[in-house]
């Protein structure tokens, strides 16, 4: 339910999120589904294994699960099981399986993290060392899924402040490898130990050891509610029904100057008035292919006796600025620079593909705008590229 949320709320991230679960899947686990269901008449979407949503329709889950019903929980159970040559259940298979895998920069650190704390749960409730614990429900990969996405979510959103409110309590008993079990399961309470929970009067298992490890991964006990420019929201669902209720999990995407990451960077500046404009553009193309540049714009002032000149600046990264000014003295006929540093705000943004074409989105306080890459619109005449770019902007990620 958590990446189904996020994934609604935060569209941009599906392609990177869904690959990275699909690349730590072996090919008998099936295929990841992120779909659009109803839950109460209300639009959600489903994230999980095509294979158990299927075997779901002819097998009812035997427990309940308001909270986590798609972040899985590592409790064993007879529900859509994968045969036993496909397991690899242990906490150092899991690890095993996450580093092997081909993942986007961070999303094995965090998963291994959030792995990590549910491993250390059961380890300290069972007395084993952590490399002993098995989680007995891997058996149908929904956890493992779970953990990795969520870590890709967490690397993509590196500096977001994450806040939760009250957790559904619920109650009554839950059948695992271990017998009949309080719920909250005993691993559940260990991890969330800390942190506010609430009665609806609902019983069934409404958080699972899976969903609380990506919450205290996540956030702290008593973090408070944040405020902010609402730019987002996104609804999960889980598969069962809930009386009265719809069973889903919201997230709400907030955006404040806090929230926006900056960082510091070199500005370089300096005039040229003796070049030819064939030369100023081979020093462009050499000075932007410069490690440590992140950008350079060229502009047109009118310097002394009346003479045209153009006026560089260059964005460096301020470790490799003396790089970057030497470079600067060897590509073109200056003789001094003006250097100084500046703080710049970034706001997020990712490349993403739209309509088969290479798209960059930005999450502005008013929403996320996409625009195309330039490189990507070489073909076709003016009308056909036009025409290109209006529907890869206008168009949902692939």
């Amino acid at each position: 339910m958590f990446v189904a949320a996020m994934l609604d709320a935060l569209p941009d991230l599906r392609e990177r999120v869904l690959a990275d679960g699909a690349a730590v899947l072996p090919v008998e686990a099936g295929g990841i589904a992120f779909e659009e269901g109803e839950s109460l008449s209300m639009r959600v979407r489903r994230f999980g294994l095509v294979a158990k949503r299927a075997m779901s329709a002819a097998a009812p889950h035997a427990h309940a699960n308001a909270y986590g019903d798609d972040d899985g929980h590592h409790h064993h159970h007879d529900r859509n099981q994968i045969p036993d040559e496909a397991h690899a259940g242990s906490f150092a298979d899991m690890v095993a399986r996450i580093k092997a895998a081909d993942l986007h920069d961070g999303t094995a650190a965090r998963a291994i993290a959030i792995l990590t704390i549910i491993g250390e749960a059961e380890a300290a409730i069972h007395r084993v060392p952590v490399e002993r614990v098995h989680f007995h429900e891997i058996a149908d990969w929904d956890s493992l899924v779970d953990v990795v996405c969520a870590g890709s979510i967490a690397a993509a959103l590196d500096k977001t402040v994450w806040s939760v409110s009250a957790l559904p309590r619920g109650g009554g008993l839950v059948h695992t490898a271990h017998g009949l079990l309080p719920v909250p399961a005993p691993a559940t309470a260990a991890i969330l130990t800390g942190f506010e929970w609430r009665d609806d009067g609902i019983s069934g298992e409404r958080v699972t050891p899976t969903g609380a490890a990506i919450l205290k991964h996540l956030t702290a006990p008593g973090a408070g509610g944040t405020s902010g420019r609402l730019v987002s929201s996104g609804t999960g669902a889980g598969t069962r029904h809930l009386p009265g209720m719809p069973n889903i999990l919201r997230v709400l995407v907030l955006e404040n100057e806090v929230s926006t990451p900056s960082d510091t960077i070199s500005v370089i500046e300096f005039e040229i008035d003796d070049m030819t404009g064939e030369e100023m553009g081979v020093a462009c193309d050499r000075l932007r292919a410069t490690d440590g540049v992140l950008d350079l714009s060229v502009g047109q002032r009118l310097g002394k006796k009346g003479r045209p000149a153009s006026s560089f600046r260059l964005l460096a990264r301020p470790e490799l600025a003396d790089q970057v000014t030497a470079r600067c003295f060897a590509e073109t006929s200056t003789i001094g620079l003006r250097l100084r540093e500046e703080r710049r705000l970034v706001l997020f943004r990712e490349n993403v593909k739209a309509a088969g074409l290479a798209v960059k989105a930005v999450l502005r306080p008013s929403g996320i705008t996409r625009k195309v890459e330039s490189d990507a619109l070489r073909g076709g005449s003016l009308a056909e590229r036009r025409a290109m770019k209006w529907q890869a902007e206008t168009t949902d990620d692939e």
